[in-house]
């Protein structure tokens, strides 16, 4: 593949996605599905894919996050298995089944519902909400359905469904550092299955760039993730050192500035 000069942009994009997830224990899909919708209408794909596109690469993008994350946390006996073996059937048919839905709603209703999460998200980080333990996890069925709900909305958002995930176990007592720590180990199987999903859905697409793979562009996956994995541990080594409640306001306020964007590029 020749160098192309919107790749540098791709490099930038990948060093703040990895330096902030790094910083603040957060997924890139927040900050890459708005940049990466910009980008691509910037450089004329057709406005039909760009949203498609940035879902996919950003899914495809997190898995090695995920990877990650998720043996980092192994590493410090944070993972709850038994809950992870009981949400993943659920979390594997609901995230692949949204990229089906996905796939067939057109651009502008998908960046709709797409920052309206966002922006959820965001002032979950602003009023620092925490659900205060009150039940038990539910049964297998139970656990199964709620894995559904948090794949299938992952994958309209491209999040490792973090966001989801801890205050649900947070609700069920699951004690908060368990709560991360398992819901980094949920948050491959969603990578993987997003990943497939908008892979399979985006095969015979038309009007798709050149050096895409369905709804995944390679040269932002490549360029992206290569980054980001230099960037996280910068992040996580200053997140012993700087005011973490004042930074994660400033990412609350950043995540709605991009959706924002988002939707500016789309409609206008």
């Amino acid at each position: 593949m020749v160098f192309d000069v919107w790749w540098l942009s791709y490099l930038v994009l990948g060093a703040f996605v990895g330096f902030f997830a790094g910083l603040l224990g957060v997924g890139g899909g927040g900050i890459m599905v708005p940049v990466l919708t910009s980008l691509f209408i910037a450089q004329g794909f057709a406005v039909d894919n760009v949203v498609h596109l940035a879902l996919g690469t950003s899914m495809a993008a997190i898995v090695m996050t995920s990877l990650s994350s998720l043996r980092a946390h192994h590493r410090h006996g944070a993972v709850r298995w038994d809950v992870v073996r009981s949400i993943t059937p659920g979390i594997l048919l609901g995230t692949f089944a949204a990229t089906f839905i996905a796939s067939r709603v057109a651009s502008e209703p998908l960046a709709i519902f797409f920052a309206g999460f966002m922006a959820y998200v965001a002032l979950q980080m602003l009023a620092n909400i925490k659900p205060k333990p009150s039940r038990d996890l539910p049964g297998l069925l139970g656990m199964s359905a709620v894995g559904a709900g948090i794949g299938g909305v992952s994958a309209l958002v491209a999040i490792g469904g973090g966001s989801l995930s801890v205050p649900f176990m947070t609700w069920c007592n699951v004690k908060v550092h368990n709560a991360i720590g398992t819901s980094a180990a949920i948050g491959l199987p969603i990578a993987l299955a997003g990943t497939l999903g908008y892979l399979v859905n985006g095969w015979d697409g038309t009007g798709m760039p050149e050096h895409s793979l369905g709804f995944i562009y390679l040269p932002a996956l490549l360029l992206v993730s290569g980054v980001s994995m230099f960037t996280a541990p910068v992040g996580a080594k200053l997140a012993h050192q700087l005011p973490v409640a004042t930074l994660k306001k400033v990412f609350a306020g950043v995540l709605i500035l991009l959706c924002v964007k988002m939707l500016h590029a789309i409609f206008f």
